[in-house]
């Protein structure tokens, strides 16, 4: 992800393996603060986000001394508007983006008041800032050219260049590499003009990255070894081993291994003086993945496991997961399946922990080939299930992309009819004028003659945009259908109409878990064709009560199923509806293993856990949709399911509080359960009474 100025390359090597939201913080972070004056606060805050995950003492007294001074009436107007600034920066940007909107609002109005419009474009920024922070491209953007709207009224080429620069790379986290390109070649140009080298140093840096992208490796090169040449220049350490590694990922990406290899150990060299333990650990990774396609086994597993050792040094959790994983793929590569194994079941672990569906992927890859390799069938197809699962979550925008080429396609074809009309009008005033003019026989058969080959082709168009305009309502019928399998309907809706959907808070949803017992021991007397079979037909019959009893789907992870009551549009009975659904699941549940039983075969057994609370929803996914919700209501529902009993719902104390007084129901009081990583839980087991209507 391109960075503005010197800052990403003193962080970048430490922010290799973070997630992309740490990146977009410590990249935006940059883009305000561009001058130099900034340059150490920006530095201790980068490492204040990664290593502390709360505020200090130190910290919270400086707060409480910035908010009296914002507050105090009887201050500079420009030390208010330092303070506020300062509050924003050093208490909320980062954590709670949407409080920083709300403050960098405070700071707007007020500097709008004194028509500081310095001051509102650093608002507006910060704004932009928040939204980027959210994820909401769109938004971050509006308000980012609001900034530049500003700056260009001040003439301040800097604050230009910088809003600029700020509006190119979120185009490039959109993936529109085309409309980056051109705004950050304008920020070059300007910083060009005014001679500021460091800002220089830093575009050539970002275009260099967005042509690696591209795969335009030869452009890309170009533009990093002049971003070298002017850090060598300054004799800026940091700046130098960073482009000298940003120049061996581009030899590592056109297969170049051994200039690859060169410059990252000139890279690991100068990290290595400076004691940039996370840069060290990027490089080493670098190196190790060079061994690694270069076959040299040993020599990776030796880079790969320095990589490790540092990075739990420092506890920087995704680069452990990620080293972990790397380790675990040369075992498999070698055939050491027992240590492959356990490598990437510990980065699996990780990887879920700290919630990177990436290094999931990656993990989840390599225990099926792991497995596979050894014969285990059953356990390799459920770690491919989650392989499948995280794949669509990481693949994005390929439906949006198809309605959008449907909708273009579309276009085009009433802009075709259209000019066809016109012809056809202009064709028939055209013979009006010869009939009138020319009475004679000679030109009247001319005339006709003329008459019926326009009238032949435009039969022929009209034939031509007609089959076209089936064909292309045909493909968006194929792609709604296919939209609404994935989406809610309302949600498919607002994508199709919008091209983006928001995500939403809901206050009541009801989630539902299920999940069957003894999975692992129950599959391995399957054959892998029998058992997804068998779960493809309960899964089956789940769809169809959920939908019987209006409860949105949410997904399936191997042998687990999530669904949700009260959303997309929240209704009145959800909770109890979901609760209903759950019941009828596990009286299927309990019939088909008696019926399978009956034949000399065993049943599954399961377990159905619902929650009820708040919960956001949205739609997830790089190249595929996929509607989904999180919050701490999905993780004790999912708690909820492991801690009942197969046959039986157990249901949380928030659920047993909104239905306690229905009538219906037989509610079993287990009173307090440990439930992993939330402690005790009052839980009730529910069923129904006889003759309850859905």
């Amino acid at each position: 992800m391109p960075i503005l100025n010197c800052f990403w390359y003193i962080w970048t090597n430490r922010l290799h393996h973070t997630t992309q939201n740490q990146i977009v913080k410590i990249q935006l972070a940059i883009m305000i603060r561009a001058n130099d004056r900034y340059y150490l606060r920006i530095g201790l805050l980068v490492l204040f986000i990664l290593h502390f995950s709360h505020v200090s003492v130190a910290q919270s007294t400086k707060l409480d001394s910035l908010w009296s001074v914002w507050k105090d009436e009887g201050q500079s107007d420009s030390k208010r508007l330092s303070a506020i600034d300062d509050i924003i920066w050093e208490g909320y940007l980062f954590r709670y983006p949407d409080s920083a909107f709300y403050f960098a609002g405070l700071q707007y109005e007020f500097a709008l008041s004194n028509g500081d419009k310095k001051q509102m474009a650093k608002a507006r920024n910060i704004q932009g800032i928040s939204y980027t922070l959210r994820g909401d491209y769109p938004k971050s953007l509006e308000y980012h050219q609001l900034s530049l709207e500003i700056q260009e009224e001040l003439k301040s080429k800097q604050g230009i260049a910088v809003s600029l620069t700020n509006i190119g790379l979120i185009y490039s986290n959109q993936g529109n590499y085309p409309k980056a390109l051109i705004y950050l070649e304008k920020s070059l140009a300007i910083n060009e003009e005014i001679n500021d080298i460091r800002q220089i140093a830093a575009a050539l840096s970002n275009l260099g990255l967005i042509y690696d992208k591209q795969e335009n490796y030869p452009a890309a090169l170009e533009y990093h070894l002049r971003s070298l040449a002017i850090h060598e220049e300054l004799g800026d350490k940091e700046g130098i081993s960073v482009s000298l590694g940003n120049i061996g990922r581009n030899y590592q990406f056109q297969g170049d291994y051994e200039k690859a290899f060169e410059y990252h150990n000139r890279s690991l060299a100068i990290r290595t003086e400076l004691d940039n333990k996370l840069g060290i650990a990027n490089s080493l990774s670098s190196i190790g993945f060079i061994y690694k396609q270069q076959e040299k086994y040993p020599e990776a597993l030796e880079h790969y496991q320095r990589s490790l050792t540092i990075n739990e040094a420092v506890d920087y959790k995704k680069g452990v997961a990620s080293s972990l994983n790397s380790i675990g793929g040369v075992y498999q590569i070698q055939g050491d399946y027992r240590n492959a194994l356990n490598y990437c079941k510990k980065g699996l672990d990780l990887a879920q922990t700290i919630e990177i569906l990436e290094e999931q992927k990656a993990a989840c890859e390599c225990l099926y080939n792991a497995y596979k390799s050894t014969g285990n069938g059953n356990l390799a197809l459920a770690y491919h299930e989650q392989m499948l699962v995280l794949d669509d979550s990481l693949m994005a925008k390929e439906t949006s992309k198809q309605l959008q080429q449907m909708e273009f396609a579309k276009k085009v074809l009433q802009d075709s009819i259209a000019t066809a009309e016109k012809e056809r009008l202009a064709q028939e005033a055209y013979e009006a004028d010869v009939r009138e003019e020319k009475q004679t026989r000679n030109v009247f058969i001319g005339s006709s003659i003329l008459l019926l080959l326009v009238a032949g082709g435009l039969f022929t168009r009209w034939k031509y945009v007609r089959k076209s305009k089936a064909i292309i309502e045909a493909e968006r019928d194929r792609s709604d259908n296919l939209l609404l399998n994935i989406l809610p309907e309302e949600i498919a809706r607002e994508l199709k109409e919008n091209g983006r959907a928001e995500a939403r808070d809901y206050e009541q949803v009801s989630i539902l878990f299920t999940d069957f017992k003894s999975f692992t021991e129950h599959s391995a007397r399957l054959s892998a064709a029998d058992l997804v079979n068998e779960i493809n037909h309960c899964f089956e019959a789940f769809d169809g009560i959920i939908e019987k009893y209006g409860i949105e789907k949410i997904k399936t992870i191997g042998d687990a199923y999530m669904a949700a009551g009260g959303l997309p549009i929240p209704v009145e009975d959800s909770v109890r509806h979901t609760v209903l659904a759950a019941l009828d699941m596990q009286e299927f549940i309990l019939r088909r293993k008696a019926d399978k039983e009956a034949k000399g075969e065993s049943g599954f057994e399961m377990r159905v856990g619902i929650h009820t609370g708040q919960v956001v929803a949205g739609i997830v996914g790089v190249k595929k949709f996929q509607y989904d919700i999180w919050g701490d209501t999905v993780n004790t529902a999912s708690r909820i399911e492991s801690s009942g009993e197969a046959g039986r719902v157990n249901i949380s104390q928030q659920t047993y509080a909104l239905l306690k007084d229905d009538p219906d129901f037989i509610f079993e009081n287990r009173g307090k359960i440990d439930a992993k990583g939330k402690g005790s839980i009052d839980m009730f087991f529910v069923s129904k009474k006889e003759h309850v209507s859905s």
